[in-house]
């Protein structure tokens, strides 16, 4: 290790002997006092028994008490035990060596690929971009997928949401998004999942290819802790590559539990429950962190996709409507499409990408207004036309829609392991519709 990396790990480290004690304990808090501590305070909890460690965050203060919440399991601790400060505010190592690795929030490898060699240190909690210095959304970011560059237009430094119900195909969306997205570096946060998804996902929808890729993982059976500030790590990882002046793609699934984790957090320090049991941290939270991805001036960008998972298919579902009020824009799965056997099945009419009229062509533009109209057409006499009563000639632009729909359907409709580029799906969107 070289030197100067040596002296700045020493100098992160708080050599202190100062300790306070713990003096309550309960399931998902531990309460002590002792130390002159801040919110965000990093510190490590010792058994004076077995000598067993466990580290937290100091979530709340209270005189001269405070909260820790831990990152592990606290079988084991007990009153009294000693509470050293290990750092302000948690920070991770950084740097390229993450490239192509599978860690967890505090950036240690879980891949079984040895150490990583990453001598920066970032905070994880940062302030989002200033508003007067994020650089306007002007260039298209290709993702591979037809439907979406041909009908839901992504621009660099643009956030957007996948909202859908459970299997309805989220990750293999995000698996497509991922290989074909038009991006140098790569950031994927899986947040809250079942631990099988995590190399089903690697291997399956990613073919095990992490090139250029960083994935930062928390399971569900990880703390509350671990899985919300797994997203802050993992969008600090994105600002790293960001600040070099790289393209970044930022892809999180999901919103939902890291919402999830801070109920359960906020539950336990006693804020009241809202909506569905939300406390206003959990809705206050989101936008901290998606406001941190986008374009800034003189740097890179941070274009993110953010999965919302909605229960029972409900938009009004407070996280996903939260979500949709932050985010540039919301791509909406479909379960009926779903049954139909269209893959991705990407809502068109429900969806949409607030920067797509002011970054592409004006025969795009013409071409995707075109489709949504026929195909809204479609959808609203698709029982005239089952049932045969629709007789045709009674409407040119429905008899339009009709000869177009299978065509249309095709086009919505993508083999998972194709990558198509921006310019043939917009080839095809202008041909189909001028034909």
């Amino acid at each position: 290790m070289p030197l100067k990396s040596l002296k700045d790990k020493i100098a992160a480290k708080n050599h202190s002997t100062h300790f306070g004690e713990v003096v309550k304990i309960n399931a998902t808090v531990i309460t002590a006092r002792g130390l002159k501590v801040s919110i965000s305070d990093m510190v490590r909890i010792v058994s004076n028994q077995n000598a067993q460690e466990t580290v937290g965050m100091v979530t709340e203060i209270d005189g001269d008490t405070f909260f820790i919440t831990p990152f592990s399991f606290i079988e084991g601790f007990c009153s009294g035990d000693h509470v050293f400060l290990e750092q302000a505010g948690m920070q991770i190592p950084v740097g390229k060596g993450l490239l192509g690795r599978v860690v967890d929030p505090f950036m240690r490898p879980i891949d079984g690929q040895g150490s990583l060699a990453c001598a920066a240190m970032s905070p994880i909690i940062k302030a989002p971009i200033a508003a007067m210095k994020r650089g306007m959304i002007d260039e298209v970011f290709s993702v591979g997928v037809k439907s979406v560059d041909g009908l839901l237009t992504c621009g660099k430094g643009q956030k957007l949401g996948i909202f859908a119900g459970s299997g309805v195909g989220k990750s293999t969306l995000m698996g497509m998004i991922v290989r074909g997205a038009d991006a140098p570096i790569k950031v994927v946060a899986l947040i809250g999942e079942r631990g099988r998804e995590v190399p089903e996902f690697i291997e399956k929808n990613l073919g095990g290819n992490l090139e250029n890729t960083v994935i930062v993982v928390a399971t569900s059976d990880d703390s509350p802790l671990m899985r919300k500030y797994g997203a802050f790590a993992a969008m600090s990882v994105a600002e790293f590559f960001k600040d070099q002046g790289l393209d970044v793609l930022f892809i999180m699934d999901s919103v939902t539990r890291f919402a999830m984790a801070q109920r359960e957090i906020g539950l336990a320090l006693g804020e009241p429950p809202t909506s569905k049991g939300y406390p206003p941290s959990s809705l206050t939270l989101l936008p901290q962190l998606m406001e941190r991805a986008g374009k800034e001036e003189g740097k890179g960008s941070i274009t993110a996709f953010f999965t919302v998972l909605i229960e029972g298919d409900d938009m009004s579902d407070p996280i996903a409507d939260q979500s949709r009020s932050i985010l540039d824009g919301h791509i909406v799965l479909s379960r009926e499409m779903t049954d139909f056997g269209i893959y991705p099945p990407v809502n068109i009419l429900n969806s949409a990408s607030r920067v797509m009229n002011d970054i592409i062509t004006k025969e795009h533009l013409k071409a995707a207004i075109k489709f949504r109209r026929l195909y809204t057409l479609l959808k609203e006499n698709e029982v005239l036309i089952r049932i045969g009563a629709y007789t045709k000639g009674s409407d040119p632009e429905l008899d339009e829609a009709i000869a177009k729909k299978g065509k249309m359907e095709e086009y919505l409709s993508q083999v998972a392991t194709e990558q198509i580029p921006y310019d043939e799906s917009v080839q095809q969107l202008v041909a189909l519709m001028n034909s």
